[in-house]
């Protein structure tokens, strides 16, 4: 068996597990058996429940991240892909908006620091590239990412996190062409609102 195929078999477990359980009650036997692998795999891999969370998180985040920091600098952002890629996302990982909500808001389990550092990252990344589109310091450019940042966030996470209740007021599924359809609109928001600044 590869090393990191045990590496990727424990974080698609741990993933299921975490979302369908508190933290506090998911135990390491269960990832490991999930995973088909000895518990002892957990801590050569992550060091500890905790360092799997963690790496759970930041793998699942990664791909998000990564994305903004590939935007384009010619000023034609086109969040809708980003909108795209997160729908799609949290689409395998439903219950992964609420995990994070969890995370930060409730302060349960051990990824708030992970999610802190990916976010900053983002954003230190971000108000550069806002900044040299608008051929702004990168210092006049934070405030008006923070704004953007926290806009996007907005529009991304409600829908998934209220998506039985809009469904069922909406009469109809969330599916992957509404999501398209909202991720567009979502995309000309904030595109329009970055024109606006």
């Amino acid at each position: 068996m590869q090393e990191s195929n045990v590496a990727n078999r424990l974080i698609e477990a741990a993933r299921e597990c975490f979302l369908n359980d508190e933290y506090h009650r998911v135990t390491t036997r269960q990832i490991a058996a999930k995973a088909g692998v000895a518990v002892s795999m957990i801590r050569y891999y992550f060091g500890s429940k905790d360092g799997l969370y963690e790496d759970m998180i930041r793998q699942t985040l990664l791909p998000l991240i990564n994305a903004v920091e590939q935007l384009s600098l010619d000023g034609d952002w086109d969040f809708g892909d980003f909108f795209d890629l997160y729908y799609a996302t949290m689409q395998e990982n439903p219950k992964f908006p609420a995990l994070i909500l969890k995370v930060m808001a409730l302060n349960e389990g051990p990824g708030k620091n992970v999610i802190r550092q990916l976010l900053e990252r983002g954003r230190q990344r971000g108000t550069r590239r806002l900044a040299e589109i608008q051929g702004a310091e990168p210092s006049d450019a934070g405030t008006e990412y923070d704004l953007l940042r926290i806009a996007f966030v907005s529009l991304a996470m409600l829908p998934m996190l209220a998506k039985p209740v809009l469904e069922e007021q909406m009469g109809q599924e969330m599916g992957p062409e509404f999501l398209k359809q909202l991720a567009d609109f979502n995309g000309r928001i904030l595109k329009a609102g970055l024109q606006n600044m």
